[in-house]
């Protein structure tokens, strides 16, 4: 099946900083990628290369209908006095006929359960419902490709689950592709395909019991990381304590 999203020898650098480079990378309809790594390894970088805002420094990008790319950005609370509903904000990624498009974003509400609170305004909301609409709006055309640029950020861990449940659903139901930048990987984890680790300059990607091994983060971190299995959590330790954007559950 061909990919939605591909890089081939893609390179990034910020001033005389390589945040990475060698990249090669093929992300399948239906796909659940993660990516992970710490602040300022290029994580959102990435995304917005996807998104066609930023411009590789080497290296080639494709994606198959980059109009129709469903975007989740980094989750901002709306002001409690903004009067957008529910509904307007879902509304706003519809572009289809003008007749069909209540039909349209009542679906995309109900798909993600926000319909009990479709008609109040976004500002009342707490997160996670602010969240699952933002969703239904990336969602409202069906997108090859959904990007999510840590979604999970300010959620508690059961709408972090929802959310994450949610959008596993989507992708297994209509073949959309998922590529999501986190730093928790908890809730993410037992829906990953594969996970694709971006630090120092390096990367890697595999499975995630290929990629978080203490010889493969070592070598991506060019030091000595100690990843420590404690019951159902993996641990990532480097000589400093626990590594950034680590602390994982097996399940």
């Amino acid at each position: 099946m061909s990919a939605v999203a591909q890089l081939s020898g893609a390179a990034m650098r910020a001033g005389d900083r390589t945040l990475w480079e060698g990249l090669d990378l093929d992300v399948k309809p239906g796909e659940f990628l993660a990516v992970l790594g710490p602040n300022g390894a290029g994580k959102t970088t990435l995304l917005k290369v996807l998104l066609g805002l930023a411009e590789l420094s080497a290296g080639s990008a494709t994606v198959v209908g980059r109009d129709e790319i469903g975007y989740v950005p980094q989750l901002r609370a709306f002001d409690r006095g903004f009067p957008l509903r529910g509904r307007d904000l879902v509304r706003l990624g519809y572009d289809g006929p003008r007749g069909e498009a209540r039909a349209v974003v009542d679906a995309a509400l109900q798909a993600v359960g926000a319909s009990d609170y479709a008609d109040a305004p976004i500002g009342l909301l707490s997160g996670g419902e602010q969240q699952r609409l933002r969703i239904a709006q990336a969602l409202l055309g069906r997108p090859p490709l959904l990007l999510c640029d840590e979604p999970l950020l300010s959620l508690d861990l059961q709408h972090q689950q929802d959310v994450t449940a949610l959008l596993d659903r989507r992708r297994r139901e209509d073949g959309t592709a998922v590529v999501f930048v986190t730093h928790e990987i908890n809730p993410v984890l037992p829906y990953v395909d594969r996970v694709l680790y971006l630090a120092g300059g390096r990367w890697a990607i595999g499975a995630p019991d290929e990629v978080f091994t203490s010889s493969r983060l070592s070598a991506l971190y060019g030091a000595t990381i100690d990843v420590v299995r404690v019951r159902d959590r993996i641990v990532v330790l480097g000589a400093d304590g626990e590594v950034e954007a680590c602390h994982h559950h097996v399940h």
